[in-house]
């Protein structure tokens, strides 16, 4: 037998073995949830990649970074992972907004939690990323001293604080204001039976969105405005060596 007919065989051999496999993943991702849940999954990563880098160039850069640009980061963070989701999830990317959805009968409760875990897989693993990638920049910048105040700060790279001026409720009710607008915009511009946002234009107009909200109610609690987005950071960095100072 020639060496060519020796590789032909492994080949043949190797697929017969690998094709169960093969054809049980492509069953599993056929699913309907499956597929919903990595949708959420990835377009959460991808919008906090983006949003969360641009928030460390603000933080560690001084010359890099600038609020416009964590406004514009989040913003078409956000448009990018409705092109990577919006046909198969709506890709929500926000616990509140899938919430508000199952709550006005647009979306079964029972696909509620498959939602947000993958939202929350996909933030955390954002956040893993933007930490590795960030990693010698932040210990450069801390000297290897991670907190969540004080002038060499970096927790609030990964998730929200409130400033000195504001009380814990004076945030929660901030935050519930905020997110009640963005939910009302996303509505609007998605109501065909009012004056939606053209067809192929929807990721761009909400993307647009959170970069107004950004700069015009953004400034009292770094506009959140998503479970998703917050608490899975800063749970990777209560585990990253920020400790318990993230929840306080």
């Amino acid at each position: 037998m020639t060496q060519a007919e020796e590789n032909k065989g492994s080949t043949c051999r190797g697929r017969m073995i690998s094709s169960p496999v093969v054809i049980r993943m492509q069953a599993i991702l056929q699913k309907e949830m499956v597929r919903e849940f990595l949708a959420e999954l990835m377009s959460t990563f991808v919008m906090m990649v983006f949003g969360l880098g641009s928030v460390a160039h603000m933080v560690l850069g001084e010359k890099f970074g600038s609020f416009l640009g964590v406004n514009l980061g989040f913003g078409f963070g956000v448009a990018l992972g409705v092109h990577v989701a919006g046909n198969i999830s709506g890709a929500h990317m926000n616990a509140a907004v899938t919430f508000t959805n199952c709550a006005l009968g647009r979306l079964p409760w029972k696909k509620f939690p498959v939602y947000v875990l993958g939202q929350f897989v996909g933030s955390f693993l954002a956040a893993a990323s933007i930490y590795g990638i960030f990693y010698a920049a932040i210990m450069d910048f801390t000297g290897g001293h991670l907190t969540a105040t004080g002038p060499v700060a970096t927790a609030n790279i990964f998730a929200t604080y409130l400033p000195d001026y504001m009380t814990l409720w004076q945030g929660f009710l901030d935050e519930v204001f905020v997110t009640g607008m963005l939910q009302l915009c996303l509505f609007a511009i998605t109501d065909k039976r009012n004056n939606p946002a053209l067809p192929g234009t929807q990721a761009l107009v909400i993307g647009i969105l959170v970069v107004i909200i950004g700069v015009s109610l953004g400034m009292n609690t770094g506009y959140a405005i998503n479970p998703s987005r917050d608490l899975p950071p800063r749970f990777f960095t209560f585990i990253a060596g920020w400790g318990t100072e993230v929840f306080r």
